[in-house]
Order: C-alpha cells, then sequence, then structure tokens
C-alpha cells in the first residue's frame, strides 16, 4: 500500500498546519445547549461546509426544524450532509460526526481559556471540542484535503453527515437520516462513527457495542402544598419518604439490580465472549486515579468490565420538587419527583423492561401503605446496539489500526449510548462501526478536555489507511 505511505509521509509534514485548524474550529463557541451561542452553532456548521466545499465537495444543508428553549422559539443548527466521489466502481463510505460542543468557562476551572487551542509540552492539545468531537470531525476533512495534496484519489465515495445538537438530544436528527435513507445516504456501504475514546490511554480500539438505556421519572404526591414539618411531621404520609423507600427498592449497594425478572432477557456469556476480555488495556489502578478515588465495586478488572458492557445497570440521578439549597428548611415537600435509568445489554427489550420496572415499584408502594399517589413515567427507551467484530468493515478498521499503531486493536464494548449509531444501521440496513480517535484521559464534557497531539495525528492517519482497507475488501 505505497499510496499509504505517501499519504502518512504527508501528514507527518502537515502536523502543525493540522493542529492550527483544529484551533481555529475550537475558537468557533459552538455551543448547542445556550440559546446566545445558537448564531456561533450555525457558524462552525458554515464553516465545514465551506471548507469541504472548497475542496470539491457536494453539500446540502438541511434545516432539521425549530426549538422553544424557555419560551423562546429558534432555528435548529444545520445538519450539513454532503458527497466527494461519485465514482460507481468504488465502495461508499458514509461517516457522522457533531460539530457542536458541551458549555465551558473559566471560571469551571480550566486551565485556560476553553475556546482557546493551547499546545502543553507533554502533547495535550486542550480546548472544548477538540476530542468531542471536533478533532475527528476535522480528520475525515483533512484526509480528503490531504489526499488531494498528495495528488491522490481517495480510495471510496465518501459521504457526510454532521450535525450540530448532539450535546443537545440530535433534535431533528433522525427523521432527516430515516428520509434521506433511498435519496442522500442511497448507495451507502458501510458507516463510520468516530466519536467515542480507547479503552485507556496507550493503545487503539474498536468498538462494536453499546449499551442502550431507558429513563424514568418516579412521582409521588401527597398533600395539595408544601407543609411545615413541625406541625404535619408523623401526622401526615410524606411524599419524600415514601420516594426514598421504593428508590432504596431499585438497586443494593454493590450495582445489583432488584426489579424481578430484569436479569432474565440478558443474553448468556460464551467461550468466545470471554476470551474477549483478555489482553485488554484497562486496569484498576488507572481507574480508580480516574476517579480520584478508589470506589470500585468488584474484586477484578474483567468483571468490572462486563458490568460496564455486557450486564444492565440502574443508576439514580436526583429528586426533583425537593429542598435542594444551602442551609436549613423544615418543609414536607408535597410531590417529588425521583430519577433513575436502567442501562440495557442483549437481549433486552425496552418495552418489557419498562413493564417489569413499573410492575416492581407498584408492588413496592403497596406494601408502604401510604396514602399518597405513585406514578411511573418511563421518559425514553433505547435499545441497545450489537454488532460482530468479525464483519468486514471491522476487519478493515482492525488491518487500519495495526498499520498505523503497529498493534491489533483492543475489541471493545462502552457502557454509555450513541442512539444514531442504531438509527443508521435500522435505516440505512448496513455495518455501522465505532473508530476512536482520542483516548480514556481526553475528558470529554469536562474542564480541560484536551486530544494528544500524538491521537490527533496518528487518527488522521488512521481514518485514511481505513478507507484504503475498506477499498480492499470484499463486503
Amino acid at each position: 500500500m505505497a499510496n499509504v505511505e505517501k499519504y502518512f509521509d504527508l501528514v507527518d509534514q502537515n502536523q502543525q498546519r493540522f493542529i492550527e485548524t483544529l484551533r481555529e474550529a475550537v475558537a468557533i463557541p459552538s455551543v448547542s445547549g445556550d440559546v446566545a451561542r445558537r448564531g456561533d452553532v450555525v457558524r462552525m456548521g458554515e464553516w465545514l461546509q465551506a471548507r469541504w466545499e472548497a475542496l470539491g465537495a457536494t453539500c446540502k444543508r438541511v434545516e432539521p426544524g425549530k426549538q422553544t428553549v424557555e419560551g423562546t422559539t429558534i432555528d435548529l443548527p444545520p445538519v450539513i450532509l454532503g458527497q466527494y466521489g461519485t465514482d460507481p466502481r468504488k465502495k461508499t463510505v458514509l461517516v457522522y460526526g457533531h460539530y457542536d460542543v458541551q458549555p465551558a468557562l473559566l471560571s469551571d476551572g480550566w486551565e485556560s481559556d476553553p475556546f482557546t487551542l493551547v499546545e502543553k509540552e507533554d502533547g495535550r492539545l486542550v480546548g472544548r471540542g477538540s476530542t468531542d468531537d471536533k478533532g475527528p470531525v476535522l480528520g475525515w476533512l483533512l484526509c480528503a484535503e490531504t489526499h488531494k495534496e498528495a495528488g491522490m484519489e481517495l480510495p471510496v465515495n465518501l459521504k457526510f453527515c454532521f450535525e450540530g445538537m448532539e450535546e443537545s438530544g440530535s433534535e431533528g436528527l433522525d427523521a432527516i437520516i430515516q428520509a434521506e435513507a433511498k435519496g442522500w445516504f442511497k448507495g451507502t456501504d458501510v458507516v463510520c462513527i468516530s466519536d467515542n475514546y480507547w479503552l485507556g490511554t496507550a493503545k487503539p480500539c474498536l468498538t462494536h457495542g453499546l449499551r442502550g438505556v431507558s429513563y424514568f421519572h418516579l412521582e409521588v404526591e401527597g398533600p395539595g402544598a408544601d407543609l411545615h414539618s413541625g406541625v404535619f411531621g408523623g401526622t401526615v404520609h410524606e411524599p419524600m419518604v415514601d420516594l426514598v423507600l421504593l428508590l432504596a427498592k431499585l438497586v443494593d449497594s454493590n450495582g445489583r439490580i432488584l426489579v424481578p425478572g430484569i436479569y432474565d432477557q440478558v443474553a448468556p456469556e460464551t467461550d468466545a465472549e470471554e476470551r474477549s476480555y483478555e489482553g485488554l488495556e484497562f486496569s484498576h489502578a488507572a481507574l480508580a486515579t480516574d476517579l480520584k478515588r478508589d470506589v470500585i465495586i468488584h474484586s477484578d478488572e474483567r468483571t468490572t468490565l462486563k458490568h460496564r458492557w455486557r450486564f444492565p445497570t440502574l443508576s439514580i440521578h436526583g429528586v426533583e420538587g425537593a429542598f435542594h439549597s444551602s442551609g436549613d428548611k423544615t418543609v414536607i415537600p408535597a410531590k417529588v419527583r425521583g430519577k433513575f435509568s436502567l442501562r440495557t445489554v442483549p437481549n433486552m427489550d425496552p418495552a418489557r423492561v419498562a413493564e417489569l420496572v413499573t410492575k416492581h415499584l407498584n408492588s413496592e408502594f403497596a406494601k408502604l401503605g401510604s396514602k399518597n399517589v405513585m406514578r411511573v413515567i418511563e421518559t425514553h427507551g433505547g435499545r441497545w446496539w450489537y454488532s460482530s467484530p468479525d464483519h468486514p468493515n471491522f476487519l478493515a478498521a482492525s488491518a487500519a489500526t495495526e498499520k498505523v499503531y503497529g498493534v491489533k486493536p483492543d475489541l471493545t464494548r462502552e457502557g454509555g449510548s450513541i442512539p444514531v449509531t442504531l438509527t443508521f444501521e435500522e435505516n440505512l440496513n448496513v455495518n455501522v462501526l465505532l473508530l476512536p480517535m482520542g483516548a480514556a484521559d481526553d475528558g470529554a464534557h469536562s474542564i480541560n478536555e484536551k486530544i494528544d497531539r500524538r491521537n490527533y495525528i496518528q487518527g488522521i492517519k488512521l481514518l485514511g489507511a481505513y478507507l484504503h482497507e475498506v477499498a480492499q475488501t470484499d463486503m
């Protein structure tokens, strides 16, 4: 693959220019969750579209619609669709990414202005969006630009879908994918998404599984107004007491879900799966360092990974309606709402999960003998995603990773959810690959988000090598 080596050499020569391109993108504060920044989000999308069109790509700006935030109706940022190359003899790869970012303020604890990319002596490129997801999105652009500079054709036709609302629920994206499945996305052979991270910090990985998430509100309502605890304590059924007792019946302190039947749908472990945990770059010591305290439940790494990847978990997130400010307040809240989620895995059905959770909470509430009113409300029921790492798309990515990094990638699953993965798979009926660029310690969504110079530059090489491998792989 002499052409790939030529591409690699040119990427190395252009390292500083690529970092300046990332600096330019990071400087656009495209925070989708801040109404005041909506213009910047749109500007970031337009910046991307202009760069691709200057390269020769055909782009289509799709307006997802409008959004109402705090009583104000505003336009959603555009979804930028594009195509670079239309050779019918070549395979077509669709790539997805997002150009919006999480909020960030210097006062949050950043070492420097979050929207000014700073290169540290240790190679960290620090700035909001550097790893999530501007670095990977730029990787595809710089890959195509570098091929053109080298006088090389891309070995595949490249289609892309870049959105500006991923950090705020991807509003409108599913409808666009569904509408364009037989339109703009027609002819896609495989999909590649670079919007997740390595398992550790030294060894690259490919991700072939994500957990789903079912989100619930548990509401308990009692008197018509908040009450004085000195007058009414001990004389009324208190909604907060009922809620706390019910939440305690969902999960124990070791993470075991207490809902009867919830584990019955979980796919059995196989010998092949057991072998897949061998040699992974993951340690409790590194995890405890990241956590800033050793609060790990399990005694060995394999069991920890299983509970992150292939077993369901239930987490309690908060209580709405209760007193939460500093100081003391002796109030009995009239209505409280607890919020919790359940991460699902193969072969769990979200509808069955909701049925079991509701049945269990109704049963436990009846045991309390309370006169309050209890409601279980499911607000979201997203399904898990799993793909075989033996699919040719993954084999191409594995070969590319070995070409760039000199090691076979870890094959991982993730505990979180990337809903668009399933949307593409179900609507396009093609294989979807998660090919991360960043490392586990990049701090996406946190202060001092970074991508290492090594990951950024080698990641640009990896994306190009992947396209070359796909071109030579029988799908």
